[in-house]
C-alpha cells in the first residue's frame, strides 16, 4: 500500500474528520476559564475533564501503536484527570497543543506505508494498527459529542 492508497487516504482523514460531526477543533475552540473546569447540571464532566481525558487516551492508543516499551496504564484511573478544573490558566490551551501533535502522529501512522495496518502490534495481545486508529476516532467522535452537549448545557456553544 502506498499513501495513495484509498484506505490510508479515508484513514488520515477520518482521525478527525468534519464530513458527518463536529471536529475536535470546534468542540475545543476558546472557552472562558471559568467554564473549563465547571460541571453542567445533570452531567457527569467538566469540559477540562472530557478533554483530558480525550488527549490521554489518544496518546495512549498512539504510545501502543509505536512503542515496542509500552507500558499498560490503569483504567480507567489513568485515562482522566484528577480535578475538574485546569491547574492553570493555560492548561487547556496546552493539552490542545498537546491533542493536535498526538492527531497528527496519528495521520502520519496511518499514511506511512512501510506500516503493515493488518499486522498485529508485536507487544499487544491481537490489536493492529487499523484497529487502534479506528478507535481512536470512534473514542474521539463519542467524547467530542459530549464536549458539544456540555458546552451547550454550560451556554457555550456554539464556540467562538
Amino acid at each position: 500500500m502506498t499513501t495513495e492508497d484509498p484506505l490510508r487516504q479515508q484513514l488520515a482523514r477520518f482521525i478527525d474528520f468534519g464530513e458527518a460531526h463536529v471536529t475536535s477543533d470546534a468542540a475545543f475552540a476558546e472557552l472562558e476559564l471559568s467554564l473549563q473546569g465547571k460541571r453542567a447540571r445533570g452531567l457527569p464532566h467538566s469540559p477540562w475533564e472530557l478533554l483530558e481525558h480525550m488527549r490521554i487516551t489518544q496518546h495512549d492508543i498512539l504510545d501502543f501503536c509505536v512503542n515496542p516499551k509500552y507500558e499498560e496504564v490503569d483504567w480507567p484511573k489513568d485515562y482522566w484527570p484528577n480535578a475538574a478544573a485546569p491547574p492553570a490558566a493555560d492548561s487547556w490551551a496546552k493539552s490542545v497543543a498537546e491533542f493536535r501533535k498526538d492527531r497528527e502522529a496519528l495521520r502520519q501512522l496511518a499514511t506511512d506505508s512501510r506500516i503493515d495496518l493488518y499486522a498485529k502490534i508485536p507487544h499487544g495481545d491481537g490489536q493492529t494498527c487499523l484497529r487502534e486508529l479506528i478507535l481512536a476516532q470512534d473514542h474521539l467522535s463519542y467524547h467530542t459529542g459530549q464536549l458539544v452537549l456540555v458546552r451547550q448545557a454550560l451556554g457555550a456553544w456554539p464556540a467562538k
